[in-house]
């Protein structure tokens, strides 16, 4: 029997992590590709340090995305998550761009032939999670971790926290009593500050009102650990003090530990690669389980070969939490939703340029767009899900 009474951490990272900066640019070249083509083929990595940002990769997609407007939204995205500092500016950093034609030994085994579905982009194993913690069906420690950082950056943006800087670290512990989580017993946070002369107190001032606000009520006690730059001063961030790199915060893109990965990024790569897409529909098909009360909690894995369309295997783990056949649910998922590369694209929308949005605060837990974003957290096979599992 899982154990009911423990603590669990998760951490995330705000969007002025270098880490971030990168999953963001990345993500802004495929929804470049993707605006002028929904069948783009897209596969951008970004390396960020101080002063520098190097784009490469492999695509295939419309003469019309020239390397320098890639520079130029390059250069945007930077702008916007908010870098002016001397090591590093939207506006001076030098950006280099080199992206090649896609192989065509890759080419030909994903591409549809003879009115066959397409392959698989590569072969991998696909993670997806739900559970009852939180209202968004996400794990509580990585989800309020995102939110923490999610408002100081609004905070930052658009409030009465301009002292702060893009780059910042959160981190939360929750314990679970019962199996459910019911306090925070310590909160870390490492934020950039643009004033030199503050110390870790005088960041915690600005942030502390923020930080009450997002967590729910009685869940911060006078029994919480608080560590608020806990090394002192944080001048210099962002890739001129760390470089960044795309797809290397893979745990704070998902459930924060709390749920197997497959160990495929996400960001940089358009949704014919399976590490997205299908990471992606394994998130929206637990989701739907858990919102359709066949079980508390949900572990889907799907795994596929490169050239080959429909996956080799679909797993299902309700955590003895179930009310329904594992093995026939498993029978059943293939039947709500076609689990091609294709069919989930089509299933989700997901040929459109709606990435960029994700590459920071988590790809699930997120309220679905008007325009397709984000539909994966969509809960509209809960009656489907019902019938083939009763």
């Amino acid at each position: 029997m899982a154990r009911q009474d423990y603590l669990f951490t998760s951490e995330s990272v705000s969007e002025g992590h270098p880490d971030k900066v990168c999953d963001r640019i990345s993500d802004t070249v495929v929804d470049a590709f993707l605006a002028e083509m929904p069948e783009a083929r897209v596969a951008a990595e970004t390396l960020a340090t101080t002063n520098r940002i190097v784009i490469a990769g492999e695509t295939r997609g419309p003469n019309t995305i020239t390397k320098d407007y890639i520079a130029h939204l390059a250069r945007m995205a930077v702008k916007d998550i908010g870098y002016e500092q001397e090591g590093f500016h939207w506006e001076s950093c030098d950006v280099a761009v080199h992206l090649h034609a896609q192989s065509a030994h890759i080419a030909q085994g994903v591409d549809a032939a003879d009115n066959k579905d397409e392959g698989a982009g590569d072969q991998g194993i696909m993670f997806g999670y739900a559970c009852r913690e939180t209202p968004e069906l996400m794990p509580a420690p990585i989800l309020y971790s995102h939110k923490i950082l999610k408002t100081l950056a609004e905070a930052r943006k658009y409030g009465n926290a301009g002292v702060l800087g893009p780059d910042a670290k959160s981190q939360v512990t929750v314990r679970y009593e019962n199996g459910k989580p019911v306090e925070v017993t310590s909160i870390v946070l490492s934020t950039q500050h643009l004033d030199a002369s503050m110390t870790s107190d005088d960041v915690r001032k600005v942030v502390e009102p923020y930080i009450r606000e997002t967590l729910p009520a009685g869940w911060i006690t006078d029994g919480t650990v608080w560590h608020v730059n806990p090394t002192g001063a944080f001048v210099i961030g962002g890739p001129d003090g760390d470089c960044g790199l795309t797809g290397r915060k893979i745990i704070v893109d998902t459930y924060g530990g709390a749920a197997p990965h497959g160990g495929g990024a996400f960001s940089g790569k358009d949704p014919t690669k399976v590490d997205r897409s299908a990471a992606y529909a394994a998130r929206y098909l637990a989701k739907n389980v858990v919102a359709a009360d066949l079980a508390e909690k949900c572990t889907i894995q799907l795994s596929y070969a490169i050239g080959v369309a429909d996956p080799l295997s679909v797993y299902v783990d309700l955590h003895g939490t179930g009310n329904c056949d594992e093995a026939k649910l498993e029978k059943g998922l293939r039947e709500v939703m076609g689990l091609t590369p294709r069919r989930i694209r089509e299933h989700l929308k997901l040929n459109n340029p709606i990435y960029a949005r994700t590459a920071a605060y988590g790809h699930f837990g997120r309220d679905p767009d008007a325009d397709g974003g984000f539909s994966w957290e969509k809960t509209d096979l809960v009656d489907a899900l019902k019938t083939v599992a009763g």
